[in-house]
């Protein structure tokens, strides 16, 4: 029998994906079941299954959960799930802890993510780091003396809602202006759009990637022609990365990270994406030339940030 073992579940729009996990970072099984799209008690249960399946083939310790949302200092109960129907104010600890009878903990899935990165991933070492993670929005995790930093109601790092253009485009927390309006994979197809009304004679090659129309375009069709140098598409991602790097800079002041760790889709287009964030976090520092600078590097674990940084967290 293998020791220290727990599990780590990542809920995601689509799946809930289980692992159990090796004090290593070792993912050693996974299990996964769709989500249901209706939320609340089946959705509840559908995470039960999972870890009921998983603890058929190995001896656990405890089993932590990665969910999009607002989850209580105590890491007990989901405060607030804008994507999660019938989830609102629901102890998650309590209702799955009786269901699979292990001790449960519940994380934001970007500190999940974030803390996953931080013990076995791209800012392994770092005492003071944070994560960005660029999807759809933007999401984030803060490690201060190398531990998460959750804050007085266990909702810090939610780097997204900062609001860096005052009544700026409308977000989906009410708020205008917001961060993830202007560096999120959302934001990266709205700079292409401008992209390519700026200048229509040279898209041509981009439209043509998706079926001929701005609709059809996507945001891999993107990244795949700036990799191939488009110059639409690279101007998409450099609009991107001047945002990106400004609230980086803006960030350090803050908070003084050693390391800042890009993860989420948008990361897949790697250096396309980083050199130029880089380049704008240094135009952009406040006590330019006084004010060192993080590192900023890409995600290692992938999609399996959640499942790792969760798993880990349940044993702490």
């Amino acid at each position: 029998m293998k020791e220290n073992l727990s599990i780590g579940v990542d809920i995601g729009g689509t799946k809930v994906l289980g692992g159990v996990v090796d004090a290593h970072g070792k993912i050693l099984t996974t299990h996964r079941k769709d989500t249901p799209k209706q939320g609340g008690e089946a959705l509840t249960q559908t995470i039960a299954d999972v870890i009921t399946e998983l603890t058929q083939q190995y001896s656990v310790e405890a089993v932590g959960i990665s969910a999009a949302g607002f989850v209580s200092s105590d890491r007990k109960t989901m405060l607030a799930t804008p994507n999660i129907s019938g989830w609102n104010g629901i102890n998650l600890e309590h209702e799955i802890s009786r269901r699979v009878g292990l001790p449960v903990v519940i994380e934001n899935d970007a500190n999940a993510a974030a803390w996953g990165e931080a013990r076995y991933g791209a800012g392994q070492n770092e005492n003071q780091m944070m994560m960005l993670t660029i999807g759809t929005g933007i999401g984030g995790g803060i490690v201060v003396n190398g531990a998460l930093h959750r804050g007085a109601f266990g909702i810090a790092g939610e780097f997204g809602h900062l609001r860096v253009v005052p009544e700026g485009h409308l977000c989906g927390c009410g708020a205008r202006g917001c961060f993830e309006q202007y560096a999120s994979g959302n934001a990266l197809m709205r700079h292409a759009r401008e992209a390519i009304a700026a200048a229509p004679d040279a898209a041509h090659n981009l439209l043509s990637r998706g079926n001929g129309t701005l609709e059809g375009l996507s945001g891999k069709d993107i990244t795949e022609a700036a990799r191939d140098g488009d110059v639409v598409a690279l101007a998409a991602f450099n609009t991107t990365a001047q945002w990106l790097g400004a609230g980086i800079a803006s960030l350090s002041v803050l908070l003084d990270p050693a390391c800042v760790v890009i993860g989420g889709g948008v990361i897949d287009a790697g250096e396309i994406l980083l050199a130029p964030t880089r380049i704008a976090l240094e135009r952009y520092m406040p006590f330019q030339g006084k004010h060192p600078s993080p590192r900023v590097v890409a995600a290692e674990l992938g999609n399996d940030a959640g499942v790792v940084g969760a798993a880990d967290l349940a044993r702490n």
